[in-house]
């Protein structure tokens, strides 16, 4: 047997041995190179070269240590080849001087510290610096100027806090003279609501509405804006709740100011007969918490002179010292059942807070079976108002609070709310609401630090009908950047936050909501020089 096979390779013929042609033909795929790929391939390896050629030359530059041009490509791929860790190009020195902290006691009667970029780089150009005194000066200004804007936020937090805390010299004046008419006018000491009306002060067909305030001219915007806004005001009936102190004022604001045909209710604390009977849960928890505070905070002059804290800790623990977390109109609520018992609904309005719009639809609202209806506070477009989740508020490093809760539950917002009491009767918020108290008054503060919305936020927790957030804006005493144009679409807007519209320091591009509703012709307004703009 022969084997021939053409010179071509194309064919591979085998020849028997005796004599008869019989062939297998092989046929075997040509190779042939595509033009196309030699183009790409011969481009694809200039751009090589080309690649290496710059890479060794910035490396050669840069380095300390020369490299060939395939060592130094190695060196510069091989977090993609080799997997190994990239090399920066700053110095080593730099990052263990940096990482070094200065002491604060480091930096004082040092004059020679630059105190702004431009002299620093007019120091680096006019002087001699290697890597390591490069470093040094750097964390020196770096740290400097750390310091100082700590130190700022620190100030403005508690300028903020005292502001905020400090009653307005013509609140003081509204009420001394309010006080002071009371006590000559016959006409300022009026029954509220007149006799013929008392009975709708139980009459579930009438829309009720309850307000808790010691502040005057507060309580008197949201009942002005609450009435001048309903469709039908002769149905609606606001209770409002003060303390002993204001009552003489309050009475006499609202007698000498009837919002008629509304029906306005007067009340003190001591005047209903459930609060005055035996031992009240929120008083106690009210005297604890007081001693606890002192305890741990040592008030403002301790908390701004504490050097670990970061500036929003502080603004925080600030925070817990204002007036509004110890004064009992703040914790009232949690007793709405008690105080109306013959009451099925009523909506619990704060004092900060202004109506825009009709609220009897918010009767129309099926709770089904939930107790609070409220706002969510984890959605919206305003991301830093509307970012509020149970953790928060919560403590989740304590657990008493892991164990019970998810940290990333929505959480809602106290200011305008819902509350069905026939359903609540029903249920041991009270109970839980107070049993909590207690626990963080046991724990030192340790389940959460101020407010009763975090207490709320537990006791209600799985009662919450949550309703449309056009029934409560939030965020105006702390979110500058709210528009006019925005606040103004909302049904009922709360400024919530430091700068209450009272005050000098609100925001004056949203003050004038607020303000409309004052009557700058009032004599007690322009006798206590209350500004309306």
């Amino acid at each position: 047997m022969q084997l021939l096979i053409s010179p071509s390779l194309r064919h591979v013929t085998v020849l028997p041995g005796n004599g008869v042609r019989e062939f297998i033909k092989v046929k075997v795929r040509a190779r042939r190179v595509s033009y196309r790929m030699l183009f790409y391939s011969l481009l694809f390896f200039t751009f090589l070269l080309r690649f290496v050629f710059l890479v060794s030359t910035a490396d050669t530059i840069d380095a300390e240590t020369k490299c060939s041009s395939l060592g130094c490509l190695g060196k510069r791929l091989r977090p993609g080849i080799l997997g190994r860790r990239l090399e920066s190009a700053v110095p080593e020195v730099i990052y263990q001087v940096l990482e070094q902290p200065l002491g604060n006691d480091e930096l004082k009667g040092r004059d020679d510290i630059p105190q702004t970029l431009e002299e620093f780089m007019d120091e680096v150009k006019n002087s001699i610096f290697d890597a390591k005194a490069f470093a040094l000066k750097l964390r020196e200004m770096v740290t400097l100027l750390e310091q100082r804007t700590r130190n700022a936020k620190i100030q403005e937090y508690l300028y903020r806090h005292v502001a905020s805390s400090s009653i307005p010299k013509q609140l003081l004046c509204l009420a001394l003279r309010l006080a002071h008419e009371h006590s000559t006018n016959a006409a300022a000491r009026r029954q509220l609501p007149l006799p013929e009306l008392v009975p709708a002060l139980v009459d579930n067909s009438y829309f009720h509405f309850v307000l808790a305030s010691d502040n005057v001219l507060a309580a008197s915007v949201v009942a002005n804006s609450l009435v001048r806004n309903a469709l039908r005001p002769e149905k609606f009936v606001l209770h409002i709740i003060t303390d002993r102190k204001t009552y003489s004022p309050m009475q006499a604001w609202f007698s000498l100011h009837p919002l008629s045909p509304a029906i306005i209710e007067v009340k003190a604390l001591h005047h209903f007969d459930w609060f005055a009977k035996g031992k009240v849960p929120v008083l106690e928890a009210m005297e604890k918490d007081l001693r606890v505070r002192s305890r741990f905070r040592g008030g403002s002059s301790a908390i701004v002179e504490s050097n670990t804290d970061k500036p929003h800790i502080i603004a925080a623990k600030l925070q817990t010292l204002g007036p509004k977390y110890n004064s009992v109109m703040n914790h009232i609520r949690i007793h709405l059942p008690e105080l109306f018992p013959s009451l099925n609904k009523v909506v619990f309005l704060d004092d900060d807070i202004v109506v825009q719009t009709d609220l009897s639809p918010l009767w129309d609202i099926d709770m089904n079976g939930k107790v609070n209806g409220a706002v969510e506070t984890c959605r919206g477009q305003d991301k830093f108002v509307m970012s509020k989740r149970l953790k928060n508020y919560l403590n989740f490093s304590h657990p008493s609070i892991a164990k019970n809760f998810n940290p990333n539950e929505c959480a809602w917002a106290y200011g305008m709310n819902i509350f069905d009491l026939e359903a609540w009767r029903k249920t041991n918020i009270s109970i839980t609401y107070h049993h909590w108290v207690e626990e963080n008054l046991k724990s030192g503060l340790s389940l959460w630090q101020l407010g009763t919305l975090p207490p709320g936020l537990i006791a209600f927790h799985g009662h919450v009908h949550v309703i449309d957030p056009f029934w409560h804006m939030l965020g105006l005493g702390y979110q500058e950047t709210t528009s006019l144009a925005d606040a103004e679409t909302a049904g009922v807007i709360h400024f919530n936050g430091r700068a209450k519209p009272w005050l000098d320091i609100a925001f004056p591009q949203l003050r004038p909501l607020w303000a409309k509703y004052i009557d700058s012709s009032d004599k007690f307004i322009t006798g206590c020089h209350i500004r309306t703009s």
